[in-house]
């Protein structure tokens, strides 16, 4: 009898016009849920892959600090303004006056100084530094130079310490710019200079003035190499385009023989310079051992 009596009632209950519409709506519902539902499953997954992508890029390729402090070559002393040149670089550019300061004498000869000796004004010992931050490559005494350090830095530029009476350090260690690295002394190859230290600056190999570098990065050094490299290559270009051909005929106006006809001993050649006269005496140094660094040709 109950049975008899809900059948009329679920039936009566479908025919109200609200009911398949509500269900309707529940269905679309559920649907547009599990579909929003999946769709940011996946956005999380990929997300989570992004992040492990990427980490995985830092640690491959690791930051590069930009504010890394650049060195300056410095002074090879702890008090710059306590120290003078008593013997300057050779500069084939200078004057005869100049080049003439710059020469040292020993073993009955003269050779240009390739660095710099630096004396206390007092005349007293004092403590040597590292111009810049690099590897000793070299610490040992010399029976000419004294105590001789070279150090190792970047861009192909090394530093020479020599004169010194004493070293504190060994070939292998790292030091740092302004680490005392031994005391000023004597040598035998520039006794005039007295208690000094001589101070070199090489790039690739070849000596450059030491004082037209100080207070300025290793750039300056390798963009000068660089400046030096053009010039020559430009000089070059020039000459090649200024040779006259030995096929190109000759005017009316300068004939061919007329060179012919100037004479050999002719008041208009050139004469030589001093600072020719200069190079030419330079060239007829004495070249020392090769363990004297300061005085290499």
């Amino acid at each position: 009898m109950r049975e008899e009596q809900k059948q009329p009632s679920l039936k009566r209950f479908f025919r109200k016009r609200w009911v398949f519409p509500a269900i309707y709506l529940s269905c679309a519902a559920l649907i547009v849920a599990g579909a929003l539902w999946f769709q940011a499953g996946k956005q999380e997954n990929a997300g989570e892959n992004d992040v492990a992508k990427n980490g995985t890029a830092q640690q491959e390729n690791p930051a590069i600090p930009v504010n890394e402090t650049v060195e300056n070559i410095a002074m090879p002393v702890l008090d710059p303004n306590a120290v003078q040149v008593k013997t300057p670089f050779y500069d084939e550019n200078a004057s005869e006056q100049e080049q003439e300061a710059a020469l040292v004498f020993y073993d009955h000869t003269y050779h240009p100084n390739q660095g710099i000796d630096l004396v206390r004004q007092d005349g007293k010992t004092f403590d040597v530094t590292a111009s810049l931050s690099g590897t000793v490559t070299k610490a040992e005494k010399d029976p000419i130079l004294g105590y001789v350090v070279e150090i190792n830095h970047e861009q192909g530029v090394t530093t020479v310490y020599q004169s010194l009476a004493d070293v504190k350090v060994e070939a292998g260690d790292t030091v740092k710019q302004g680490e005392v690295i031994g005391k000023a002394g004597q040598s035998e190859f520039n006794k005039e200079a007295g208690i000094h230290v001589h101070f070199e600056i090489r790039k690739d190999g070849k000596p450059v003035n030491p004082i037209d570098y100080v207070d300025k990065p290793l750039t300056a050094l390798t963009d000068k190499a660089g400046d030096d490299a053009g010039t020559n290559n430009a000089n070059v270009s020039e000459e090649k385009e200024t040779t006259p051909s030995d096929e190109t005929a000759p005017t009316e106006n300068h004939p061919a023989n007329e060179t012919e006809q100037t004479p050999a001993d002719d008041n208009t050649t050139a004469p030589s310079t001093n600072s020719q006269d200069q190079n030419q005496d330079t060239s007829s140094y004495k070249t020392p051992d090769a363990s004297i660094g300061m005085a290499r040709a």
